[in-house]
């Protein structure tokens, strides 16, 4: 058994005249409306997109070939060049 709660919005007066509109043409009700738009909503953030990195590479080229990544001796000196670390 679905119940329903009573509950009151506040939607700027141009989006509700669309709605009640939409909702005309179709044959439905603002509030049909309402609950497919809450139930897509809520769907898009369960299915969580995927975080992606944003891009914060330095310049061009990404990995150099004269560092090699086996030591981090050999990073740790690049990195500093020279200058203790």
């Amino acid at each position: 058994m679905v119940t329903h709660m009573k509950t009151t919005i506040d939607i700027a007066d141009s989006l509700l005249a669309e709605a009640k509109a939409l909702a005309a043409r179709e044959g439905t009700t603002v509030r049909s409306l309402v609950e497919e738009g809450l139930r897509l909503a809520i769907a898009r953030h369960h299915a969580g997109e995927p975080y992606r990195l944003p891009d914060a590479s330095f310049g061009e080229g990404g990995l150099r070939a004269d560092v090699s990544l086996e030591s981090w001796d050999e990073i740790r000196d690049f990195i500093y060049g020279g200058r203790g670390g």
